[in-house]
């Protein structure tokens, strides 16, 4: 999430009552999680396993829970509990909204756009031009719409990220990070009837010019799918992927988080894809594989019932 405009870490520290070591001059232009920070970006740790993966992150200043040797011309904000600083922060950025309407008077609607009864539009959306946002969508605050746009019935827009804070030593053990990211849908984009496109934890979702999505998919917090994507129905996409463009996924292919499918890849139906895939390929198969290495495989099991009775036979004569 980028501040409205930069924000001294100084202010920040007195906000969430954190002691500054390091660059006590610094200026914070925004807020990300580890996987989409950037410089000048705050991010928090409150794991030793992470310390100094953060630290020597790309993020200008990390709020952690204890003292650690820090890197020039970066500043740590040290309290107890860098998650709670993280959520005060977010809150007061980002605070919630309580909706007037279907339809916010922040929304801004481009020329043309159709919205049908029952949609909902949320606070500060854009919409471009020539939209057509059918019945009982819903477009939650923030999201970025283009032109030419079409979002089928029962769509969901900008639900929050399936993304929490776990720790076991507390009664409640997943707490709820909230999602301050969004998602941009570029120009002439198609997204079909019930699908679930979840905004960024603190970055952005994006859905690439000219990409055609069918019916009940869900795509996860943070992914970025490239531009003239084809996916069809009950495609189920996690959190933080990089789909590149021109990739086609057949109906109900799982895609495992943090990982990226390159270019023009083809993945046939009912495939995994537990990590990265190169591009201009086929892919079959769970964990999936190249296609014309599966179709081989599974050949050679058709025949293993054929090939034992066989080796029976020549045993049974031996």
């Amino acid at each position: 999430m980028r501040f409205p405009a930069p924000v001294s870490v100084e202010w920040i520290a007195s906000l969430i009552h954190a002691e500054l070591h390091g660059n006590k001059k610094g200026l914070a232009t925004g807020i990300n999680e580890i996987h989409k920070v950037e410089p000048g970006d705050l991010v928090f740790v409150d794991h030793p396993k992470y310390y100094d993966k953060c630290i020597h992150s790309s993020a200008s200043f990390i709020i952690i829970n204890k003292p650690a040797d820090i890197p020039e011309g970066k500043a740590l904000l040290i309290v107890e509990n860098p998650f709670e600083a993280y959520c005060k922060i977010v809150n007061h950025f980002r605070p919630f909204e309580k909706p007037s309407g279907m339809i916010s008077p922040s929304a801004e609607i481009g020329e043309g756009t159709i919205i049908f009864p029952s949609a909902f539009i949320g606070n500060q959306v854009q919409i471009g031009k020539n939209c057509i946002i059918h019945p009982q969508v819903t477009i939650l605050d923030h999201c970025i719409l283009g032109d030419n746009v079409i979002i089928q019935a029962s769509t969901v827009i900008g639900g929050d990220a399936f993304y929490y804070n776990s720790k076991k030593d507390r009664e409640v053990w997943y707490r709820k990070m909230p999602s301050c990211g969004r998602v941009i849908i570029e120009d002439f984009v198609e997204i079909g009837a019930s699908c679930t496109i979840d905004r960024g934890v603190s970055h952005d979702t994006l859905i690439g010019r000219g990409t055609k999505i069918d019916n009940m998919v869900h795509i996860g917090h943070d992914s970025i799918i490239g531009k003239n994507c084809l996916i069809a129905a009950q495609v189920g996409i996690a959190g933080v992927v990089n789909i590149e463009d021109g990739v086609t996924l057949w109906g109900q292919v799982g895609v495992s988080k943090t990982l990226t499918i390159g270019e023009n890849a083809t993945v046939f139906a009912q495939s995994g894809i537990p990590k990265s895939i190169e591009g201009n390929q086929q892919y079959f198969g769970s964990p999936a594989e190249p296609a014309k290495v599966k179709m081989k495989e599974l050949v050679f099991m058709k025949r293993l019932p054929e090939m034992w009775e066989k080796l029976n036979k020549l045993s049974s004569k031996g």
